[in-house]
């Protein structure tokens, strides 16, 4: 007896994947390195937090509807990692405030390899988790 794994099912899990370790990295982020969120940095913990849970939902028993729910947090999130990336950059003027108490948005406290920061990394999170959620959405997988 062969058990096969619908390919849905993978892309799905591999999103979930992705969701987990993005989750992981910002606990560890706030919690064991110290470093304050700003506000936008919050958002986007609320659009990827409950991602973990969506995504593990769908996956047993496997549930391709699962894309309705999870895509709009999905979504949501790559928006406002695109707006925060983009102010950090400098493309989006800080007189916009999105911060006006606490830690501003604009400050980069973390540079990996003098590129990597935490909105860019936040951005190829949901751009992945977005991607294979249409993928397992536009195939109909079952």
């Amino acid at each position: 007896m062969t058990i096969t794994t619908p390919i849905g099912w993978t892309f799905v899990f591999s999103a979930w994947l992705v969701a987990t370790i993005s989750t992981l990295g910002a606990l560890f982020l706030g919690e064991v390195m110290n470093y304050t969120p700003c506000v936008l940095c919050w958002y986007q913990r609320i659009a990827m937090f409950p991602l973990v849970l969506v995504l593990a939902a769908g996956l047993f028993p496997f549930d391709a509807r699962v894309v309705r729910y999870a895509l709009p947090l999905a979504l949501t999130g790559l928006g406002l990692a695109l707006f925060h990336l983009a102010l950090t950059a400098g493309w989006i003027p800080e007189s916009l405030k999105p911060c006006q108490q606490g830690v501003p948005c604009s400050s980069i406290p973390v540079v990996w390899f003098g590129f990597v920061t935490i909105p860019l990394l936040s951005v190829l999170s949901f751009s992945l988790i977005a991607g294979l959620l249409l993928i397992t959405h536009l195939k109909d997988y079952k």
